[in-house]
């Protein structure tokens, strides 16, 4: 297992958040792709779609299952990564850096106070809240 890389925000739907100025990045967790299994499918929003916290913004299809996407904040899309297109398989190999979903551009800063750091993350899967 990877872990959680301590520069990112996390929330409790398997999602992690770059965070810079106004601006998040998304993807998925270590421990999200391992539990999917081999990656086979994304679809993920539009640039300038509004996607609000806490609402599914796209699906990940699996091995294992076909599972939502979980936002993690709100905000307007303003990129998607492409690549995932050509190679969806980033998402299981390079999950924290090259398989990143989407940029969004922050509408409440506030929603951040929701997300857990790395420990608290650990945490919350150890306690086996990850199983839903």
């Amino acid at each position: 297992m990877v872990g959680f890389p301590d520069d990112l925000l996390y929330s409790r739907e398997h999602t992690w958040v770059r965070v810079d100025g106004n601006m998040a990045t998304i993807g998925i967790t270590d421990y999200a792709q391992e539990e999917l299994g081999e990656i086979y499918s994304v679809e993920i929003p539009h640039i300038d779609t509004f996607i609000e916290q806490d609402e599914p913004f796209g699906t990940v299809e699996s091995s294992k299952t076909i599972a939502e996407l979980i936002s993690p904040v709100s905000g307007d899309v303003v990129s998607v990564n492409e690549d995932l297109f050509d190679d969806v398989g980033i998402l299981n190999s390079d999950f924290y850096n090259t398989g990143w979903l989407i940029v969004v551009a922050i509408t409440d800063p506030s929603e951040l106070d929701n997300l857990l750091d790395s420990m608290g993350y650990a945490d919350y899967i150890e306690e086996g809240e990850g199983d839903r």
